[in-house]
């Protein structure tokens, strides 16, 4: 699942007014901040991240790097915080995000 422009800067608006759920400290990226990460993804499908300062990865490297591992889309990385999506496969999901249609225009 690749976002378009348009999805992305709809997702970049919703994420705007979230609070930062998930901290990448100095220990990096492991099993139970991915647990973490896909139950907040789960329940929210946006979530809002942040790396500390004395952490060794900067937060784009902890953004990509944590996209493949709970099948989620980076949206957004600004200074120290960053921003993961994933649809919902909940069907009971009552308040699903969703995102505009990709009309990409076709050469003839």
């Amino acid at each position: 699942m690749e976002l378009s422009s348009k999805q992305r800067a709809q997702l970049r608006g919703l994420a705007n007014s979230i609070d930062t759920i998930l901290i990448v400290g100095k220990d990096g990226i492991g099993d139970n901040l991915v647990k973490q990460a896909n139950d907040a993804l789960e329940a929210r499908e946006l979530i809002k991240g942040r790396v500390l300062e004395n952490s060794l990865m900067s937060a784009r490297e902890a953004a990509e790097a944590l996209a493949p591992l709970t099948r989620s889309e980076v949206v957004q990385v600004i200074g120290t915080k960053f921003v993961l999506y994933r649809p919902s496969h909940r069907k009971d999901k009552k308040d699903k995000i969703v995102l505009v249609e990709d009309k990409k225009k076709r050469g003839v």
